[in-house]
Formats: C-alpha cells, sequence, structure tokens
C-alpha cells in the first residue's frame, strides 16, 4: 500500500512538470511568434525549441524553474537567425531576437 501512495504521488509530481513545460512552451509560441509579426519578419518552423532549465528563487521565496527557448526568424525568405527567450513562470524575462523595424523616411 505505501509503494502504490508513493508512485502515485510521483506519478502526480511528473505530470504536473509536464504540463507545467508544456505551458511554458506554449507561452513562449505565443511569445516568438508575436515579436516576429511586430518586426516584420518570417517566423520560421512555427514552433519553439526548450535548450535550458535550470531552478531559481523567485521574489516569493520559493523556488522555480526559468526555462530558456530558442526560435529562428528570417528576415528576407533566404536567411536563418536565431532568436532565444527565457520565461520564469509566464513571464518573459529576456529575449533576442528581431526588433521592429524603423521608418524608412517620414514626411
Amino acid at each position: 500500500m505505501p509503494t502504490l501512495i508513493l508512485l502515485m504521488i510521483f506519478g502526480a509530481a511528473a505530470f504536473s512538470f509536464w504540463s507545467a513545460g508544456r505551458a511554458a512552451a506554449e507561452r513562449a509560441e505565443v511569445v516568438g511568434r508575436d515579436a516576429c509579426r511586430a518586426a516584420g519578419v518570417q517566423w520560421l518552423d512555427q514552433s519553439v525549441h526548450a535548450i535550458g532549465l535550470r531552478v531559481i528563487r523567485r521574489e516569493s521565496g520559493w523556488l522555480g524553474f526559468e526555462r530558456t527557448f530558442r526560435f529562428d526568424y528570417s528576415i528576407d525568405g533566404e536567411d536563418r537567425h536565431v532568436g532565444r527567450l527565457v520565461l520564469r513562470g509566464d513571464k518573459l524575462v529576456a529575449f533576442s531576437g528581431p526588433v521592429t523595424r524603423a521608418p524608412a523616411q517620414l514626411h
């Protein structure tokens, strides 16, 4: 009986970790797509890739995860650039990637 309870606790913890990871990946996908749209560049592969995970201490003092994601974008359709974003929970804390283009000429 105690083995079954421990197995259930472990299963619930594993499911919670997986679910939080999927939610962070979906949030990163939205942020990456919106950044590419705002910069007027093409978002490639229609996905983000998790490249890092580390344990951090939140402002509240509790432990949490910081997840790093990578995505690709193209300025003219022939090149490929790498963008990177870091999420703590669902909060964006770092971003490197396409920036909005400056207007060519104002009248």
